[in-house]
């Protein structure tokens, strides 16, 4: 017989594993300002797959991984995701863009000077934090640290396909 945490991280464990048919959480509704000073929103995400991803340029495992959230974006941009790098509120603007100038970042970046979308997403403290978000808006992953991004392009290549 099965005890409750049992049946509850089994129940976890189906739902991960179908991604479908399991209640999520809708993504916020945020509007920020992208490097480049355009406006934009989560309500321009409708219809695609999100990678939100939360860092800052003094965080060692953010600096790291940003090379492989360059090549998942790359990846998979043809096929519908996109991908937005929302630099933490501490960072300084001018650190956050010339990284993203001499990186090349192929993606928006936003700085989050008040810290409220951060806060949106549930209080976004550690860095990295990254979401992966389906075109119906709904959170299916929150990776706090480096993700496996084995694990990540098989989500992404389940949600892109999605209809």
């Amino acid at each position: 017989m099965l005890t409750r945490r049992a049946l509850a991280a089994t129940t976890a464990l189906i739902c991960a594993a179908a991604l479908a048919g399991c209640a999520r959480e809708q993504a916020p509704a945020v509007d920020y300002v992208l490097l480049n000073g355009q406006k934009a929103s989560s309500r321009d995400w409708n219809g695609k797959v999100m990678l939100v991803n939360f860092w800052a340029t003094s965080c060692a495992t953010c600096v790291k991984e940003m090379p492989q959230i360059v090549a998942t974006h790359d990846k998979f941009k043809a096929r519908g995701l996109d991908t937005v790098a929302v630099a933490m509120s501490y960072d300084p603007p001018a650190f956050v863009a010339r990284y993203a100038e001499t990186r090349k970042l192929p993606f928006g970046v936003a700085i989050d000077n008040t810290g409220s979308v951060a806060q949106a997403f549930g209080s976004v403290q550690m860095t990295p934090t990254t979401f992966l978000i389906n075109k119906r808006g709904e959170i299916v992953k929150r990776f706090v640290g480096e993700p496996d991004f084995a694990a990540l392009h098989g989500l992404i290549e389940q949600l892109l396909a999605e209809g």
